[in-house]
Formats: structure tokens, sequence, C-alpha cells
């Protein structure tokens, strides 16, 4: 005869150490890869594989050589982002408060005048190209076509229209007042020694002033965006004169970024980066005179020209 052992349930209490056990491995598990997650981004960081995020400001970011030098600075570990600004008075304004870690678009005069001007400390931190500043037209195709009393404009910003009325000197078209110099204005024009009527403009207007007047005196950047051919000039100033130190263009930083080594990287890969520097070449037209100026020259110009521009006023 056969036994009959009744069907025993475990009460349901019991389940809760298992429920309790798997509980406590996931979460064993999820800290476990988090740690390892972490571990990891810990040791891409010290291994250099962290980008450095750096925002550069610039007047015409849409040059081809830009994009170039953001994918080289990649490669050094600089996540490089390229900030286009409509005018030349913004760039400054921006690095001093913070919207910015760099510049590129001024040379020093420019750099001088505004430190001044604004009692501000933006240094240079390494040196582009001197481009040569030069006079168009599309009304005439020499200097000798222009009529006496005709008009010429040059662009508004004092460094620039000091270097644009010295060339209008050097093509005989005006007469400044003792010879001229780099603080030069249109109050410094002898008109009844001159051939021209000049007015100042913004610079980014001279371009589309040219239906109007004789001739222009048009920045190297805005050149071949007005359909210009740097070799149609009228007339040039030189980028190889000794004398043309004040307008080399920089690299500017706050002056407590100046020993900034990721800053530093940067304006080395600019320097050093072949396809960097044949752009920039392309673009000007093969008139930039590229320079590699150490920092504390490039410090000293801008000191010098800063004491002038001082005691100018």
């Amino acid at each position: 005869m056969s036994e009959t052992h009744p069907q025993i349930t475990p009460p349901k209490q019991r389940r809760a150490p298992l429920l309790i056990g798997v509980a406590a491995l996931v979460v064993l598990v999820l800290v476990a890869g988090f740690l390892w997650l972490r571990g990891g981004d810990e040791a891409g960081a010290a291994g250099g594989e962290k980008s450095e995020k750096v925002v550069l400001g610039t007047v015409g970011a849409s040059d081809p050589y830009w994009q170039v030098l953001v994918d080289a600075a990649a490669e050094e570990g600089i996540d490089l982002e390229v900030k286009d600004f409509a005018d030349y008075t913004q760039p400054n304004p921006a690095l001093s408060e913070g919207e910015l870690d760099i510049n590129q678009f001024q040379h020093i005069v420019y750099l001088a005048e505004y430190n001044v001007a604004n009692d501000d400390d933006v240094v240079p931190l390494g040196s582009t190209a001197i481009y040569p500043l030069g006079l168009y037209s599309t009304q005439v195709d020499s200097l000798e076509e222009i009529q006496d009393g005709d008009t010429v404009v040059v662009p508004d910003d004092d460094s620039n229209q000091a270097r644009g009325l010295l060339i209008l000197q050097s093509a005989g078209l005006i007469t400044l007042k003792d010879g001229g110099s780099i603080y030069s204005t249109l109050a410094d024009i002898d008109e009844s020694a001159s051939r021209v009527k000049v007015k100042a403009i913004k610079a980014d207007l001279t371009p589309t002033s040219l239906p109007d007047v004789a001739a222009a005196i048009i920045n190297n950047d805005f050149v071949e965006k007005a359909g210009l051919k740097f070799e149609d000039a009228l007339a040039t100033d030189d980028p190889e004169d000794p004398n043309a130190l004040p307008y080399v263009n920089v690299f500017a930083v706050r002056a407590e970024d100046r020993d900034d080594p990721t800053l530093l990287k940067l304006v080395e890969v600019y320097q050093e980066t072949q396809a960097v520097l044949d752009g920039v070449q392309d673009v000007s037209g093969g008139t930039a005179q590229l320079l590699t100026i150490p920092q504390d020259e490039l410090q000293s110009a801008l000191d010098e020209v800063e004491a002038d521009t001082a005691a100018q006023q």
C-alpha cells in the first residue's frame, strides 16, 4: 500500500531573500559598469585623449583654410571652434569679455589703438602675415585716369585709414602735412596740394562704394569677396619694407593667457601646417608675406606703438 505525501507550498515570505539577492546583484552590475566607464574616461583624459576646447574669433571664417586649421588642431588634441564676426570692431571686445579664447584678424597698429582707446591689455601671441593694402577701382584702369577732384575712399578705422592715406600719397593723389605717419587722418591732408577728395567709410563697405567713387582702399580680406583681383590694384604698399612690422597680423589673447600652452600650441599648428599656409596664400592671391616673429618682439612692437598712440592723444 503506497503512502500519500501531502503537497507542501512554501510560505510566500520565503521569496523575499531571493528577490533581495537578485536586486543586489543588479545593483552591483550597474555600479561595476559605471566604475568601468568612469575609469575608462579618466584613463583617456590621463592619456591626453581629452580635447581642449578653444574658441577663436575672426573676420572671414568662411575662408577654406580655417577648416584646415580646425582639422589640424584636432590632431593635436585641440577642439577648435572658429567664430565669424561681421566687422573688425567686434572680436577684441568679445575676447575681453570672455566670449573668445583667442582672435586673429588684426595687425599690431590696430591692436595698439584698440588697447589705448579702451584701456585694455590684449596682447599678441604669435604672428601670421603682412598683407599689402591696395587701391582698387571699377571706373579706371590706371592712376593717371583718376581726375582732379574725384573722390577716393579709405577705411575709417584709424590704423587702416592712416595706412591708406600713405598709399594715396605715394601714388601722387594726395599730400599729407609733415609727410604723414601711421597716425595720419583726413585732417592731415593738404587739400590745396592734393588731386583728389578723400572720404572715410567702414572697411567692409569700401568694396560696395566702387560704383560711386573713382577708387577705394580695400583691405585684403575683402578683395576677392568683392569680385576683384589682387593683381588689378592700382597701387599698394610694400609688406617687405622693414617699417611694415607694425602691420603684421597677429593672434591675440587676454594678457593672463599669454603663456597658455594650448593657445601657444594652436599658434604653432597654424605656423607649421603647410596646408594652412597654402590656404592663406590662396585666399590672399599669393600676396601674403608669411612671418614667424617671436612673441617678445611682437610685444615690444606693440608697446612702442601703444606709447606713440597715447602720446598722440
